[in-house]
């Protein structure tokens, strides 16, 4: 979808994967939904132009979102970008939870910092999955877990983290209950000022 008013009308709780260009979010989605090409994976970042929505059976759908943070992409798009996500995640009240997704190796980044303010402002409730573990030792990505996870109490209190490999297939029970919990309205985030 372009336009936030073409969107399909509410039939399902729905759960948003977002995060920065190239930070693993097609991945991810296809390995939590096992399937090899459900979302369509690119060494060129920025692939995700539209929002894209997949039926989880009866459970309601997972909704693929533009990543961000790619500088090769014309400063109208981005603009375009930031109106159909930041309106996606404000006004849909068919979102029931945000799955964020940051590289382990650059989580945080002044953008995904940006969007968890997005988040908390409109009372989102969210799950952070840190891609590509693997890249890492166990202990430096037990390190940035940690990291993450103090600065998360800080500035979206109420939000879970989590490593993640597509690769290794690691933390994907992890992310599924995440998800669950999500859609099923359990992790209901602070309201602002909260």
């Amino acid at each position: 979808m372009h336009d936030p008013r073409e969107l399909p009308a509410p039939a399902g709780p729905e759960i948003a994967f977002v995060g920065r260009s190239n930070a693993g979010k097609s991945s991810a989605i296809n390995t939590l939904a096992g399937r090899r090409r459900l979302a369509f994976v690119s060494k060129t970042p920025g692939r995700t132009q539209l929002i894209n929505f997949f039926a989880l059976g009866d459970a309601g759908f997972l909704v693929d979102l533009p990543g961000y943070g790619y500088a090769g992409v014309p400063g109208e798009v981005r603009a375009h970008w930031d109106m159909l996500v930041g309106s996606y995640v404000r006004d849909r009240t068919s979102l029931a939870g945000v799955v964020v997704v940051m590289d382990v190796r650059h989580p945080l980044t002044k953008l995904d910092l940006r969007l968890i303010d997005w988040l908390r402002e409109a009372g989102r409730p969210a799950h952070m999955i840190l891609t590509k573990a693997d890249k890492l030792s166990k202990q430096a990505a037990q390190r940035v877990l940690a990291e993450v996870t103090r600065e998360l109490a800080r500035v979206c209190p109420g939000a879970t983290v989590q490593l993640f490999s597509s690769l290794k297939r690691e933390g994907v029970d992890q992310a599924a209950s995440a998800i669950a919990r999500l859609a099923s309205g359990k992790n209901k985030a602070p309201a602002k000022g909260e």
